[in-house]
């Protein structure tokens, strides 16, 4: 009355650490611990209370190459990505409203959105 030849021992996968030991934290334990939520005061506050030296990189400080994709370009008056330029006041638009709008302003009012883009006011 044998039931065949049934393998018992595991063979060990060889991605598996055999000496592994789960540590508890993490899977459907975790998601029950009451995480306290820190707002952006908080943050700031004890990031500045660490010890950080002259020479370690910040947001201000890193160096990085100039980008080899080109600038992307939004629209003047919503801020939304433009594809077209006006050729008389050379400010950018996404719509046709707003096409409509830029042809209605006046010349120091598109001379104000061209210096708060840092693009040469040239009216013509």
């Amino acid at each position: 009355s044998s039931t065949g030849s049934v393998e018992t021992t595991a063979k060990p996968l060889p991605f598996k650490d055999p000496n592994f030991i789960h540590s508890g934290i993490g899977g459907a334990a975790a998601g029950k611990k009451n995480r306290t939520w820190k707002n952006l005061k908080q943050i700031l506050a004890s990031e500045r209370a660490l010890p950080w030296q002259l020479n370690d990189p910040s947001y201000f400080n890193i160096d990085a190459p100039p980008s080899f994709k080109p600038a992307k370009k939004y629209s003047d008056i919503s801020g939304l990505p433009a594809n077209y330029t006006d050729p008389q006041s050379k400010l950018r638009f996404s719509t046709i409203e707003e096409f409509a709008y830029i042809r209605m302003l006046p010349s120091d009012v598109v001379t104000g959105y061209l210096a708060l883009r840092k693009a040469t006011s040239i009216v013509s």
